[in-house]
């Protein structure tokens, strides 16, 4: 994988668009943290997507494990960052003001570092469960794991609501799931 050139793209620009037509006034704190460094990142990446996406075999066998901080915050292309940091706008509107800042941030960090270790230990089961090695070398970056943590999170706090995935009403309960197929299909890979 090679490191992306620093341009502006068309996932990119929209990004912006949408954040915009939000307001940067009507985006709480921390949530607007968490988008500035998604996009600084994915601008000014800290290394190569190779050296930074999580893998049992790179974070435990070869024990590094600054992927487990570095991956979320890291995404494949524009259109990554694009679903993701929408999701993420949407979602920390909500529980931001629910939650307050400081607890949400909380949340965030301990979502970015637990989704990690919950995805390497599904591969490594995998592994044992399929007798297939080649488990332990998938590679994933970027925050959609930290996202559907959220959704949860925010359909604890706001039972029964409906969502609107791609102009379809959904049960918020089941939407995550719904938005997980929609971006399956949309951006696969």
């Amino acid at each position: 994988m090679e490191r992306r050139q620093r341009r502006v793209s068309p996932g990119l620009l929209l990004l912006l668009y949408q954040i915009s037509q939000v307001g940067l006034q009507n985006v709480p704190s921390v949530t607007l943290g968490v988008l500035a460094l998604n996009i600084f990142l994915f601008l000014n990446p800290v290394r190569s997507l190779s050296e930074v996406c999580l893998s049992v075999h790179e974070a435990v066998h070869r024990k590094n494990w600054q992927r487990l901080l570095l991956a979320p915050f890291h995404h494949a292309d524009d259109w990554h960052l694009y679903y993701n940091m929408i999701s993420m706008l949407w979602k920390g509107i909500m529980l931001e003001r629910k939650l307050k800042s400081i607890w949400f941030a909380y949340i965030i960090a301990v979502f970015s570092v637990l989704i990690g270790v919950v995805y390497m230990v599904l591969e490594f089961l995998l592994v044992i469960i399929l007798d297939d090695p080649s488990y332990e070398m998938n590679c994933g970056v970027g925050f959609s794991g930290v996202l559907f943590a959220l959704k949860v999170l925010n359909n604890h706090y706001n039972p029964g609501r409906v969502s609107n995935v791609l102009g379809l009403p959904i049960s918020s309960k089941y939407a995550c799931w719904v938005e997980l197929v929609a971006i399956h299909l949309i951006s696969p890979g």
